[in-house]
């Protein structure tokens, strides 16, 4: 019963890092930490570019905020913005970088 539970929270936190993935494809996204605490749920969203992440005086986390609220039932999710240091040694941020450079240019 116990191993049901675990299984369906994991689900879900690969559920909300997909969609965050998704939705921060332009910032640079690299990956994403998410901590169970007392006061609710704490998501560390790591990219190469935190001011597109924050938008304007706060817009796109507050939509992404309210958007974990109501899709996956977060009681209370803080999000904060980690920058990478050095995106060239980040493994996601450099296949996104060839993904893009593919379909710009083709593969000539």
């Amino acid at each position: 019963m116990i191993e049901r539970q675990f299984v369906a929270q994991k689900i879900k936190e690969h559920q909300i890092e997909e969609h965050i993935a998704k939705t921060l494809s332009k910032a640079g996204y690299s990956h994403t930490e998410i901590h169970r605490t007392p006061l609710g749920e704490k998501i560390t969203i790591f990219t190469t570019r935190p001011g597109l992440v924050v938008g304007k005086k706060g817009d796109n986390i507050r939509k992404l905020t309210d958007y974990l609220k109501r899709k996956f039932k977060l009681e209370n999710p803080q999000i904060e913005i980690g920058e990478v240091q050095n995106p060239m040694l980040d493994v996601q941020y450099v296949a996104d970088r060839i993904i893009y450079s593919f379909e710009r240019f083709g593969s000539k």
